[in-house]
């Protein structure tokens, strides 16, 4: 609001001055300068008269002469006083079509209003920072199951991509910086409905910021924090944040249930794997042989880490070691796009394959050149845009590993249905033959069709 008046008082200062420099002269002229009246006696008009004069005198042609008839005297200032209030007119009502015009009054009014609905907001919300390929995911799933969400993106394009969804739901969004804690605030924080605040912007120290403030404003708040690097992981446990997600790590841990109990894995998948999507397949690793793990950035590092646990021994290809660090065991250096590369690595040997760079055209290009070489393969493929599902979908992978749908999905259940997250914890502990039974009775019961979960 403050701002909105600033910025109003700032570009129309000048005009108004000049607006009431005119009224003001050609009402003190009218009532110097004398007249006559129908006797021909002289007369002096009074600032009322003057003043209701020069009101309609500016914005009305065709006007009389009151009380009585004016002198050429009069006549000479009242057409001086006229071109010069319409001049003057004509500069405000500019002024005022550009102010209108402003991007930062245009800003100020849009922040404004997003304030002013998120305060009217009379159900329980999140507030999501970040409305990315994560965030939509995410805001699409909970709309679906009516819980109402707040946005708000650094990228105006996203935000209007938003106001374009068909959701189930209103979503409040605004184009600011989540990191700033006026926005945090205006978004919500410390509305009395607020359930919590979810970062899920590309950046950790920017996600980092948001839990930062998010629990000293409002430290009873539930804060979701995604974040890929260990050490801003460590941070956000330092001060509380209640849930924080790794992708890399939290796929990892999933391709290690799928070696250990597939049935476990598949009931993980089709459990949290939203509505929207038909029962996968159960997926069979092997759990002994040659395994190829292409890239050895943050994905990379996580997997190989945890098929080491696992008892597999896989061969690293990495391009650059010396940025991504060096693996403990064997490691190829070189590119996995390349058939002589591969052939190095022992892909003729090989059942599993990890195409794990963080370039889409790349994964492809390894799967697709591995299958040339040996067509039995387990292949595990991450896919960092969504625009690209089609092709991993058609390229065959075993197991597709997105970022954002790990994200999505893993957040959609703690937000949604807490008691699942809570069960799948405790469905760890259970052994496989458990596991291989309730996915039995799930899909006598639902054949195809995806399990809705909700709570009561």
């Amino acid at each position: 609001m403050d701002n909105i008046f600033f910025l109003a008082f700032r570009r129309m200062r000048q005009p108004l001055l000049l607006l009431l420099l005119t009224h003001a002269l050609a009402t003190l002229g009218l009532t110097l300068i004398p007249g006559r009246n129908e006797v021909g006696e002289v007369w002096y008009m009074d600032f009322f008269h003057a003043f209701y004069f020069v009101s309609f005198m500016s914005t009305t042609i065709g006007f009389g002469e009151i009380p009585h008839a004016f002198t050429a005297g009069q006549r000479l200032w009242v057409t001086f006083s006229l071109y010069a209030s319409v001049v003057v007119w004509f500069y405000a009502i500019g002024n005022l079509l550009s102010l209108v015009q402003d991007k930062s009054f245009r800003q100020a009014l849009i922040e404004r209003k997003f304030t002013r609905r998120v305060r009217r907001l009379q159900q329980p919300f999140y507030v999501i920072c970040g409305y990315g390929e994560t965030g939509g995911a995410l805001v699409r799933s909970l709309t679906d199951r009516h819980q109402h969400v707040v946005t708000i993106d650094t990228d105006q394009e996203r935000i209007d991509a938003l106001e374009l969804e068909n959701l189930q739901l209103y979503v409040p969004a605004f184009c600011g910086d989540a990191r700033r804690p006026r926005h945090l605030i205006e978004a919500g924080l410390k509305h009395p409905l607020c359930k919590g605040v979810v970062a899920l912007t590309n950046v950790n120290k920017a996600n980092l910021k948001v839990a930062i403030a998010s629990k000293l404003l409002h430290p009873n708040i539930k804060v979701i924090c995604r974040a890929d690097s260990h050490d801003i992981e460590a941070n956000l446990r330092s001060f509380g944040t209640n849930f924080i997600i790794n992708p890399f790590d939290t796929f990892a841990l999933h391709l290690a249930t799928a070696l250990q109990a597939p049935g476990l894995y598949v009931l993980q998948e089709w459990l949290t794997g939203g509505a929207r999507q038909p029962l996968k397949e159960p997926v069979y690793p092997p759990k002994a042989g040659h395994w190829i793990v292409c890239g050895y950035g943050r994905f990379g590092r996580a997997v190989y880490h945890r098929l080491k646990d696992e008892g597999i021994d896989p061969v690293v290809v990495e391009p650059r070691p010396v940025l991504t660090g060096l693996p403990d065991g064997v490691l190829i250096e070189g590119r996995g796009t390349e058939a002589i590369t591969l052939e190095e690595a022992g892909i003729r040997k090989a059942v599993g394959l990890v195409a794990g760079t963080d370039d889409d055209a790349n994964n492809l290009s390894i799967i697709m050149t591995a299958r040339e070489l040996s067509s039995d393969l387990f292949v595990v493929a991450r896919q960092s845009n969504l625009d690209n599902e089609r092709i991993f979908d058609a390229v065959g992978a075993d197991i597709i590993m997105h970022p954002s749908s790990i994200i999505a999905d893993k957040i959609r259940v703690l937000l949604g249905t807490p008691l699942l997250h809570e069960f799948m914890g405790l469905a760890m502990y259970e052994d496989e033959a458990w596991a291989g039974s309730l996915v039995k009775r799930i899909a006598c019961l639902l054949g195809s069709q995806p399990p809705r979960v909700w709570e009561l």
